[in-house]
């Protein structure tokens, strides 16, 4: 698997300094868990799953995860369980009759509702599991969670040596994590729950469409999570405790629901960068995005990684290419990041950037340095003078159309 794999060689030169690596669902820890990116949400009742892999319907499509929780119903949990044992085994039926390339598969997870389910899943999914990266917990708190991963404990353990480890990646988004006075105590507890057990903690994800219907609110398309005060002052609190850097773990921003227009409020997408990349092409190409509200996703990504926010819960297709593009490292942080990594020895303490727009201090820059590196080998850089938007070229045609 690798990000941008269906940009032509051409485009590959034009855009990218540095190109994406490569990555499996056996990568190491660390590389997966900046890797989850933009994560597609799909009923586990979907029939298709298997068959739109295999026809590669979702270009760019890296990482998804197959819901058993929210997007099923109640009555509907029998047949949802078995729809995703036989997507499992339709996706090796595929594989062996080489319809579908093991690098094509992209990184899966599933999202359970119980401490059973998990369990009466690892057994009913046999070898089948091996196609999962890991289980998204919902509504995590210290108390569920210690099920939830005693249970992960023991399969992995069962494995044995070198065998692949599945994951666990909590969804904050309960009660007492975002009503005021539980909050800090919930969040402490989950910390040290997640210490035990850091070898599988793969992300700590935020569910704010949860949070937000605990107070009958619901952010409009014009406005970003970060505009929801309770919501953005728990987002914070959730970072200072998950986002240290002795205690730092990948987190990923909660979903973007909208992917039509009724516009009513001034768009949130700057011309300039969409000119300066695409011209005349690029001003259409970003009024198709504004009349999507993908304006709104794309000021919310950006807002996500200022504050230490890598990855995406995402519940359309056309949202995988702004947020993944978002996520590749300009040249700009490239080298400014090397430069603080090459001159961090102690022999200096500040210097101007290559870019000499800034200062580089080398001790309070270093994390920030190192963490751009991961993002580097991961999703790649961009060329000088280039921009997210060149990756969002390919779809000028469709916008003209």
């Amino acid at each position: 698997m690798r990000y941008f794999n269906y940009l032509s060689r051409e485009d590959e030169q034009a855009f990218f300094y540095s190109l994406p690596g490569q990555f499996g669902n056996d990568a190491d820890k660390e590389t997966l868990a900046h890797a989850v990116g933009a994560a597609l949400y799909m009923p586990a009742t979907r029939l298709t799953i298997a068959d739109d892999l295999a026809a590669g319907k979702h270009e760019g499509l890296v990482s998804m995860v197959i819901d058993l929780e929210d997007a099923v119903g109640d009555n509907q949990l029998e047949m949802a369980e078995d729809t995703l044992l036989q997507t499992l085994l339709q996706i090796g039926r595929y594989t062996a009759a080489g319809l579908l390339h093991e690098d094509r598969i992209p990184l899966m997870f599933i999202r359970v509702r119980s401490v059973e389910q998990l369990r009466r899943l690892l057994d009913l999914c046999g070898e089948e599991i091996g196609y999962i990266t890991g289980i998204v917990f919902p509504k995590f708190n210290a108390w569920a969670g210690s099920e939830y991963f005693r249970v992960l404990d023991e399969f992995n353990r069962g494995r044995g040596p070198g065998g692949k480890v599945l994951y666990g990646m909590p969804i904050l988004e309960s009660a007492e994590i975002i009503y005021r006075e539980a909050r800090m105590d919930s969040l402490l507890d989950i910390s040290s729950l997640l210490k035990e057990y850091r070898e599988y903690v793969l992300n700590v994800r935020i569910g704010a469409t949860d949070f937000s219907s605990l107070f009958g609110l619901r952010r409009s398309p014009d406005h970003t999570i970060y505009d929801i005060g309770v919501i953005r002052d728990c987002i914070a609190d959730i970072v200072n405790v998950f986002g240290r850097m002795d205690n730092h773990y990948v987190i990923s921003g909660p979903v973007w629901e909208y992917f039509k227009s009724d516009r009513v409020f001034k768009p949130q997408l700057r011309q300039t960068p969409f000119e300066e990349s695409m011209g005349r092409h690029g001003r259409i190409l970003r009024m198709s995005y504004i009349n999507r509200y993908v304006d709104g996703l794309i000021r919310e990504v950006a807002m996500d990684k200022e504050n230490g926010i890598i990855g995406k819960t995402i519940i359309h297709p056309s949202h995988i290419k702004p947020v993944q593009a978002m996520y590749v490292v300009t040249h700009e942080e490239y080298m400014d990041a090397l430069h603080i990594i090459e001159n961090g020895q102690g022999d200096l303490g500040v210097m101007k950037s290559r870019y000499a727009n800034k200062m580089n201090e080398f001790k309070p820059h270093m994390t920030w340095a190192g963490r751009i590196m991961t993002r580097a080998k991961i999703y790649g850089v961009l060329n000088e003078n280039q921009n997210f938007t060149c990756l969002l070229a390919e779809e000028r045609e469709s916008a003209i159309v």
